[in-house]
């Protein structure tokens, strides 16, 4: 019996993918396929699939040509499988000649003609535009820019500042530039926000009801009431409202979460988190101090972790002696009913920026800067069983985070990877430390 083996992401699944698949059964007769996982597709920078690992696997399955499918998941996972399934023969698209002739070694290769005037990354392409708007004056905009350009499917049409100085490698880049951000919403269908928290209530409300969907910058807003206003709204007028944090969707972080709550480490008991620079300029009116600029950075493997209905909590902060709305440092201790947390955000103190989770089986270690990590060790009492995990990170998880925001609106379901619950529990403690509730200060 002579095997065949291929491999695709077989998204949005079309005739030149049956095209393919009736090709390679031909050479043959015994077919597997090869569906790669959707963190391998990112490795090789397929990064704007629409559908799921699942969804795509029932697309092969459906066409009753697979034998045999199998997920890819790792680079190198080719050579394993030639050998593990006694391959004869290895078959893919033209446009890959030559890429994998290195397989010869180990069975025959072959490049299957490609089906003319389709791909899905055409089809992704041609699904209507979404045009994006930037909010704030942050150098983030920049980052957030470049990164909509290697998603299908979205394009920045311009920005609005109340301070266009601030950003001038803005200027030329984009089609409208504004300030005005009535005159921003006219043109677009959504909004990225990163300006400074106080304002987004305002600037998120506004947009909802003028139709476009959101994606803001942690923290929603400064107030528990407003953050659960917001999304009751958006739900109401069937609009996404996201809270971008792209620790969230940086994939050394999320794989993390996903291995503590297999048991890796047993119960958690404790998550610690820092997160610390240095003042490198004098302090502006309305610079963001500690608490504003890496809280909810800190706050989010303590909520995703442990939950948010905490027993008590302990602010402990030091603020600037000529700015006195500007904290240098700031420690928040939570007690729960069978864990404790405690996180440490400065501005004006350095520490080492890790993050450490223990559990009653042992414990994960994420080195600084621990939230655009691509990297952790889960450590155990004998060493000999530690492990370490090592993930691609591109862009920040920025360009993941646009990922899911594009297709949760592209599929009318919640891609976020932050739950508004946790959204609100950040901006409640937002707002008790801007009222300086229950805070205790270091003089």
């Amino acid at each position: 019996m002579k095997k065949v083996i291929t491999y695709g992401t077989y998204d949005l699944f079309h005739y030149g993918h049956l095209n393919l698949l009736e090709k390679a059964k031909e050479l043959g007769d015994y077919l597997i396929v090869g569906v790669t996982s959707d963190s391998f597709d990112k490795t090789r920078g397929k990064i704007n699939v629409q559908q799921s690992l699942m969804e795509r696997i029932e697309s092969v399955k459906a066409t009753g040509l697979a034998d045999k499918i199998i997920v890819e998941e790792y680079i190198g996972q080719k050579i394993d499988d030639i050998k593990r399934y006694d391959v004869d023969i290895f078959t893919v698209g033209s446009d890959w000649i030559g890429k994998f002739d290195y397989l010869n070694e180990f069975c025959k290769v072959f490049y299957l003609d490609r089906t003319k005037g389709v791909s899905s990354s055409q089809l992704r392409s041609d699904m209507r535009e979404l045009h994006v708007g930037l909010v704030g004056r942050s150098a983030s905009l920049l980052k957030f820019e470049k990164e909509c350009r290697f998603v299908n499917g979205i394009s920045v049409k311009g920005i609005y500042s109340d301070n266009l100085n601030l950003i001038p490698e803005m200027l030329n880049k984009l089609d409208m530039v504004t300030d005005s951000y009535e005159k921003l919403l006219e043109e677009v269908d959504a909004v990225y926000i990163i300006s400074h928290p106080k304002n987004h209530y305002e600037q998120i409300k506004t947009a909802l009801n003028k139709g476009k969907h959101v994606l803001c910058e942690t923290p929603i807003t400064l107030d528990d009431e407003e953050s659960k206003e917001l999304f009751t709204l958006a739900e109401q007028k069937k609009y996404v409202l996201m809270e971008s944090n792209k620790t969230a969707y940086s994939t050394a972080y999320a794989r993390l979460q996903l291995l503590i709550k297999s048991g890796i480490i047993g119960r958690v008991i404790s998550v610690d988190a820092r997160c610390t620079s240095l003042l490198k300029d004098e302090i502006q009116s309305d610079d963001w101090g500690s608490f504003f600029a890496w809280g909810p950075v800190a706050l989010l493997p303590v909520f995703q972790l442990l939950g948010t209905e905490y027993d008590k909590k302990f602010i402990i902060t030091q603020y600037d002696k000529e700015h006195n709305d500007f904290d240098l440092f700031t420690q928040i201790n939570f007690l729960y009913e069978s864990a404790v947390a405690n996180i440490k955000v400065a501005k004006g103190m350095k520490s080492e920026s890790d993050l450490v989770i223990s559990g009653t089986d042992g414990y994960i270690y994420v080195p600084a800067p621990w939230w655009k990590t691509d990297y952790f060790e889960v450590r155990y009492e004998n060493p000999q069983n530690n492990k370490k995990y090592f993930y691609q990170l591109d862009g920040e998880g920025i360009r993941y985070e646009i990922v899911s925001f594009l297709k949760s609106i592209n599929t009318s379901k919640n891609f976020s990877y932050i739950d508004s619950n946790i959204s609100v529990a950040i901006t409640k403690i937002m707002k008790e430390f801007l009222e300086k509730k229950n805070v205790e200060e270091i003089l």
